[in-house]
């Protein structure tokens, strides 16, 4: 694969990247890089790193949420952050990732759900799960004029039915139904397909098969792109870890640093300084502190009925 530095405009910055964009990286060989994150602050750093997708996962279900699936994540939680990880971002192409049950019931839900991500969280693509019965939604939401990823192998919101969180197409007639399935998802026009937990041979033999550009995660190096969790890849999330998964860092261990620098080692917790803390504005500022009764209201104040917080 090609390292080149990512395209820039006339004036030195970075171009943002579209879908033809991410078809010509495929043409040249060029890596595509995905991450999957679900805030602001995570979508900056995307940006900044050099990202050139970012999907806003459902599996922020169990690493954000702390469920131990993806199934109970909703499409309000899903736009919610969505949205956040839309306004931090400027180069990245933004897909939303479809939850489980806004999509499955009808053409006419797929639609309407996909819209949502589109004009409620500014996303310019869509994810969906499997093949199979869901390539006539993943249909449906290309003629309505909605960019659709596809995604075959290792889908997790059936992975109960799959036989949990294993490699898929290990079998001769498991690798021809992958290959069926990515073969119909490209023929439907998606723009890409993700290839999760599928033996290297197999996405060795499928890709030149394929126009579209195939990002792998857990695929092997034979994939047009790479896709992680960013939490993943930073170390910040502990629970369901892939056996793929590289980590680049760990967050998670620099952060529990911190408390214990603050909370022990000290008879008390070491408070800001002076010069870090605000001050009362003078004149009588300390004397009016001095005026409060131990409740913390001044003599003689009452609540306004109705105005008690709590």
């Amino acid at each position: 694969m090609s390292t080149e530095p990512r395209k820039t405009t006339q004036g030195g910055e970075r171009a943002p990247v579209t879908l033809p964009r991410i078809m010509e990286m495929k043409r040249s060989g060029e890596p595509i890089v995905m991450v999957t994150a679900y805030d602001y602050p995570s979508a900056q750093m995307a940006d900044e790193a050099g990202v050139d997708i970012v999907l806003v996962g459902d599996t922020a279900a169990m690493v954000v949420l702390g469920y131990d699936a993806t199934t109970p994540i909703g499409m309000d939680e899903m736009l919610m952050m969505a949205g956040a990880v839309h306004r931090g971002l400027e180069r990245p192409l933004l897909i939303g990732d479809m939850p489980f049950g806004s999509y499955e019931t009808s053409n006419e839900q797929a639609i309407q759900n996909a819209q949502r991500f589109v004009k409620e969280a500014g996303c310019v693509a869509v994810k969906l799960e499997r093949g199979g019965p869901s390539t006539e939604r993943a249909r449906a939401i290309v003629r309505s004029g909605i960019p659709v990823m596809g995604h075959v192998g290792l889908t997790p919101q059936t992975a109960t039915a799959l036989g949990g969180f294993k490699a898929q197409g290990r079998t001769a007639e498991a690798a021809a139904r992958l290959t069926e399935e990515a073969l119909a998802l490209q023929s439907i026009g998606c723009f890409a397909i993700v290839f999760e937990a599928i033996p290297s041979a197999v996405t060795e033999a499928l890709v030149p098969k394929l126009e579209i550009p195939v990002i792998g995660i857990g695929a092997g190096p034979a994939t047009d792109g790479q896709v992680l969790v960013l939490h993943d890849l930073l170390g910040v999330y502990e629970g369901h870890k892939p056996k793929f998964v590289k980590r680049y860092a760990n967050i998670r261990k620099e952060t529990l640093r911190g408390p214990p620098r603050l909370c022990r080692g000290r008879p008390r917790p070491a408070l800001p300084r002076r010069g870090r803390a605000h001050l009362l504005d003078p004149p009588g500022g300390a004397r009016g502190v001095r005026s409060l009764p131990r409740g913390g209201e001044p003599r003689g104040h009452r609540h306004p009925v109705g105005l008690v917080a709590g």
